[in-house]
C-alpha cells in the first residue's frame, strides 16, 4: 500500500515539513557528491548502535551519539528510500505540524527520531552498520497521526501483485496495517540475524511510532493540544 493524499486540509502552511524535505533532498544530494567516500563518511558521523553501547571503543561520547543521531534522520540509501520517507512525511507531516504549530513539531519530529535510533540500537547493541534514514522520525509522525486523526481517510494505492488498484482508507487502518507489517518485519529480521548485520531498520520505525503515539495521547490528554475536525472526505 502507498499513500496518495488524505482527508484532512490544514489551515495553515507546513513550514517545517517543507524545509524538512528540503533538508533531506540537500543531504541526499550532499551524499552523492562524496562518491567513493561516502560509505567512510556515513561510519564515521552517521549513528552506529555498537559506539552507543560501547563509547570506550570508538573513543566517542554522548554528544557525538545525540550529534550522529541528527545527522542520520537527514541521510537516506538511495533515491527510492529518500522519495519514499518524503512523500508519507509529505501526505501525514502537515497536519501534525498544524496541531503543534512549527517549533513544537520541531521538537517531535526530532524527538521521535531519537527514540527511533534508541529502539533499535537496544534490538541489536552491537551492529556496527551505520543507521540512515528519517523513518524513524516519520514513524513517529504516523503515530501522533493516528492518535490525533482517527476519522480521516487515506487515498491509497494498493497492490495487487501485478495489478493495482485504488482505495480509500479509514487512515487508522492503513496506519495499524503499516505497523503491523513493520513488526512482522522486524521480527523476521531478528530471527534471521538481520536486526545486527544491515537491511531495514524496522524497530526504528514501531520505535519511532510508538514514541509518537504515546506522547499525541500524553499531549491530548493533558489538554495541551487540541486537533479540530476538518474533514473526513475527499473534495472534488
Amino acid at each position: 500500500m502507498f499513500p496518495l493524499r488524505d482527508s484532512i486540509p490544514s489551515s495553515r502552511p507546513p513550514v517545517v515539513n517543507v524545509l524538512l524535505i528540503a533538508a533531506c533532498a540537500v543531504a541526499f544530494v550532499f551524499e552523492l557528491s562524496l562518491g567513493p567516500n561516502l560509505e567512510r563518511f556515513l561510519r564515521d558521523l552517521a549513528f552506529v548502535p555498537a559506539r552507543f553501547f560501547h563509547p570506550e571503543a570508538f573513543d566517542a561520547n554522548l554528544l557525538f551519539n545525540v550529534k550522529s543521531v541528527l545527522l542520520s534522520m537527514f541521510l537516506h540509501g538511495g533515491w527510492l528510500h529518500l522519495i519514499g520517507n518524503m512523500w508519507f512525511l509529505w501526505v501525514f507531516g502537515d497536519n501534525v505540524e498544524d496541531v503543534l504549530g512549527h517549533v513544537g513539531y520541531t521538537l517531535f519530529y526530532l524527538g521521535c527520531g531519537g527514540a527511533a535510533a534508541l529502539a533499535q540500537a537496544v534490538v541489536a547493541p552491537d551492529s556496527q552498520v551505520p543507521m540512515v534514514g528519517a523513518s524513524g522520525a516519520i514513524a513517529g509522525v504516523l503515530g501522533a497521526y493516528l492518535v490525533w486523526f482517527p476519522w480521516s481517510r487515506v487515498k491509497t494505492l494498493v497492490f495487487l501483485g501485478i495489478f493495482f488498484t485504488m482505495a480509500e482508507l479509514p487512515a487508522p487502518l492503513f496506519l495499524v496495517l503499516w505497523f503491523v507489517v513493520q513488526f512482522f518485519s522486524g521480527t523476521l529480521a531478528l530471527a534471521t540475524v538481520q536486526a545486527s548485520t544491515g537491511g531495514v531498520a524496522f524497530f526504528a520505525h514501531i520505535g519511532g511510532f510508538l514514541a509518537g503515539a504515546c506522547l499525541a495521547f500524553l499531549l491530548r490528554s493533558t489538554g495541551r493540544v487540541h486537533p479540530r475536525v476538518r474533514s473526513s472526505s475527499f473534495e472534488g
